[in-house]
């Protein structure tokens, strides 16, 4: 589980041996030692599992990890006195003792990892690197000499491979334990973080139980079939694979390969966060903006205004070009010639979306018949600010036409329908109790594991929104009832963005203006859906416009409406008035 058979960081080693670090080496990556929460002791077993060459990847965990979590893979494991050596500080296999951590080609490299775990906890690894006899090391780090007296090993039974089990985590340190969220969101952490992964590495199978539920699960045949493991059948049918190697200029004008490879969801499946455009540098999930933000150009202006996309993205590229360590949990990298990488993936991404089958079809419900409140005044007029307005027609299938006096507006059909809708659900979340409309069948929306377990982390939250959600199995889930001020019923996408904005850690209330603007959108007349409205519809548009409070401005801050006067035309053509 530790090993690997290429030379790293420019010296020749031993295979698989298992070596204590020099005091060097050990200042240059002691930053990363801190076990912050249990997906980071997940997140270290898993790079273990990968780094040993695991065709399968099984993660158990026990309430929120901190009680019991367990990672078993099916790699090289190691042998006795490997194995009692890994448990070391500063011991590895995967950096020579005199190495550099920069170039390094493996997922893991800093020896701190079982050790900092066992530090906080009682660890047990069983290994086998194939000899009939297995070995178990126990180290205990909860009881009150911190294990000092060094690990307990043992004859062990196991097929070729390591599993860690990780019990009791921080049990000595109790006001870290005390500093993690609630169960149902440690959990949704760890679920994310497993499908990071699962989605960098499709050629790896891997499995997540919690609770003895099994919630994730990937074959490891393929980009395809591990999105639809981490997403759910719709999301995979409606995809494209991306495989391209680039050409790249280098320093100096030298040029590097690289390779683009993963799956692109087409643009009618988004999300309204960022959180599903997942990146990976040869094979580590990482956060890097920048290739993130590469991908999404990619996409240009297929998107929908204020939506994001779901693609899972792996950049393969020589180890000398990425340091590994610019980051503490090794979630962040640095790049050679980032600027030029990015321009690659966002020309692959653009590439394979090109030609796509991209169309999308779906009923025209307005929902513009009632309106927001009493329509004129008390002797039937139109309110103020359209009285005297009437459309006149629709411009590139999304702009509103209209006559107004002595002013022509142009309206942003799509922004103009948003605030409408907004303002609808904002009156009816005024008061203490949200007015929910019951679905009779109820609606189906199937969940990524990490969706799954956020909807569980939140459901109290939720239900406060107008959600009334229940388990139907396999990741899906029922929805019930749904906030009742829609043109249309509520769809599975507006179910998930509020899940999106509870797990950025806000409270229902705080999150609510956020959560109402991308509420708002999903109803909302897009384009290709404003051209074919009748002039009775735009001129409800416009009369449920002019009820708003503020209509001349989108949830989101983006003007509805603009004005050319007629002065204005007169001057353009040599005419008075």
């Amino acid at each position: 589980m530790t090993g690997e058979e290429r030379p790293v960081g420019g010296s020749e080693r031993e295979p698989d041996r298992v070596r204590r670090l020099d005091p060097a080496t050990v200042d240059r990556i002691a930053a990363g030692e801190v076990v912050t929460r249990p997906a980071r002791v997940v997140g270290e077993l898993i790079d273990n599992a990968l780094d040993a060459g695991a065709s399968r990847v099984e993660v158990a965990v026990e309430g929120d990890g901190t009680d019991r979590l367990r990672v078993a893979d099916d790699g090289r494991g190691m042998s006795r006195e490997d194995a009692r050596i890994a448990v070391e500080r500063h011991a590895t296999s995967k950096l020579a003792p005199d190495g550099d951590p920069v170039g390094v080609d493996s997922l893991g490299f800093r020896g701190e990892a079982l050790a900092a775990i066992s530090e906080a906890a009682r660890l047990e690894l069983v290994t086998s690197d194939g000899d009939a006899v297995g070995t178990r090391v126990v180290v205990d780090g909860t009881t009150s000499d911190g294990g000092a007296e060094g690990p307990t090993v043992s004859d062990a039974g196991r097929a070729r491979g390591t599993t860690v089990v990780v019990e009791d985590l921080f049990a000595s340190r109790p006001a870290r334990r005390e500093s993690l969220a609630g169960s149902a969101a440690e959990f949704a952490r760890i679920s994310s973080l497993v499908a990071d992964y699962a989605l960098a590495n499709p050629a790896v199978a891997f499995a997540l139980e919690h609770d003895g539920s099994r919630t994730l699960s990937t074959p490891g045949s393929g980009i395809t079939e591990a999105l639809l493991g981490v997403y759910d059948r719709e999301t995979a049918s409606r995809s494209t694979e991306v495989a391209a190697s680039v050409e790249i200029e280098g320093d100096g004008g030298a040029s590097t390969g690289i390779r683009v490879s993963g799956a692109l969801a087409y643009p009618s499946v988004t999300r309204s966060s960022r959180d599903h455009v997942r990146v990976s540098v040869n094979g580590r999930p990482v956060r890097n903006d920048r290739l993130a933000a590469a991908v999404r150009a990619g996409y240009g202006r297929l998107l929908p205004d204020g939506r994001e996309p779901v693609a899972a993205v792996d950049v393969s590229l020589p180890p000398a070009r990425v340091d590994p360590n610019v980051h503490p949990a090794k979630r962040e990298v640095g790049l050679r010639d980032a600027d030029a990488v990015a321009d690659a993936v966002e020309s692959v991404v653009a590439d394979a979306l090109t030609g796509a089958d991209l169309r999308r079809t779906a009923e025209v419900d307005t929902g513009l018949e009632g309106a927001l409140g009493p329509v004129g005044g008390d002797e039937g007029e139109r309110p103020a600010p359209f009285t005297d307005a009437e459309p006149i027609g629709t411009f590139r299938d999304l702009y509103v036409l209209v006559e107004a006096g002595d002013e022509l507006l142009v309206i942003d059909g799509h922004a103009a329908h948003e605030r409408v809708n907004y303002e609808r659900l904002a009156r009816a979340f005024d008061g203490e109790t949200v007015p929910t409309a019951s679905l009779d069948p109820p609606a189906t929306a199937s969940l990524s594991a990490d969706e799954a377990a956020a909807a569980e982390a939140h459901a109290d939250a939720l239900a406060a929104l107008g959600f009334e959600t229940e388990p139907f199995g396999g990741g899906t889930v029922r929805l019930r009832t749904v906030p009742a001020p829609f043109g249309r019923a509520a769809d599975a996408d507006a179910f998930r963005d509020a899940l999106a904005t509870l797990s950025d850690g806000e409270s229902p209330r705080d999150a609510r203006e956020a959560l109402l603007a991308d509420l708002a959108c999903h109803p909302s007349l897009k384009r290709g859906e404003i051209g074919a409205l009748t002039r009775e519809e735009l001129r409800s548009l416009l009369d449920r416009l002019g009820e708003c409070d503020r209509p001349y401005a989108c949830p989101h801050g983006r003007p509805t409406v603009l004005s050319v006067d007629e002065a204005t035309f007169a001057a353009g053509f040599g005419r008075d008035r």
